[in-house]
Parts: structure tokens; sequence; C-alpha cells
């Protein structure tokens, strides 16, 4: 969808995980440093107005929100300012139960559906950011 848009893409990692991105010029591998949130804090610093993030990382979408960028999830979740505090909230009691020894679940792993959610909503966000770029 990146070749076809002629979009730049970033894969931000901070190396703990090895990643493999398209070997194509449009797609650049950023490393950052190896701190727990040094890719988060790279990604929130340089995303703007008519960019788009990919993530399941919630404190993530929400910085990128307040930078207004559109965030979407793997799953195909348009995350917003709207439904952005919810999550937020579930994620902060989930791991308050995780401390108090309860066993909490995963995310579950994707499946066709959610690939196909998932490239409609970028779809629908890079469009609107590319709307975005237009208007400015």
């Amino acid at each position: 969808m990146a070749a076809r848009l002629r979009l730049n893409v970033f894969v931000v990692s901070n190396g703990s995980r090895p990643i493999l991105p398209p070997r194509t010029s449009n797609v650049s591998m950023v490393l950052v440093g190896d701190s727990a949130n040094a890719a988060d804090d790279w990604i929130a610093e340089h995303i703007g107005a008519v960019d788009v993030c990919v993530t399941s990382d919630i404190p993530l979408a929400s910085r990128c929100l307040k930078k207004g960028a559109r965030v979407v999830s793997p799953t195909g979740k348009h995350w917003t300012q709207g439904n952005i505090g919810n999550a937020l909230a579930g994620r902060e009691i989930a791991r308050h139960l995780r401390e108090l020894g309860t066993i909490t679940r995963g995310p579950a792993p994707l499946t066709k559906k959610d690939r196909s959610l998932f490239l409609g909503a970028l779809d629908t966000a890079l469009q609107a950011a590319l709307r975005e770029a237009a208007r400015s």
C-alpha cells in the first residue's frame, strides 16, 4: 500500500526484537537506544498531523493522537481522542490486577478478519492523512 501511494514508512525499533522491513526505497529502519521507551519516544517526537502510526501500544497511541496523528491498531481499530481514554483506563486496571497476582490474558492471535479490518482501517487513515497533507 505504501509503495502504491508513494509513502515513506519508518520502522522504529530498539533492536530487542529482530525486524526485517522490506528492502524498498520508501521504507527506512530506525534503530534507537535500548531503553524501554526509546522507540516510543522517537515516534512521538517525529510524528505529525499528516502521519499515521500503526501500533498496539495504547500509551504510544495516546501520545501520537496528542500530536494530531492518526493511529490504527494491527487489528484495525482506529484510535481517537474519543476512545483512547477508556483504553488507557482498561490497560491500567489490567496492570493493577497483574500486580495483585491475577492472571490476565494477553492479546489474541491475529486472524484473517483482523488483517482485513486492519487493511481497511489503514487505507482510511492514509487517505485522510493524504487529504490533510494536500490542504497543508
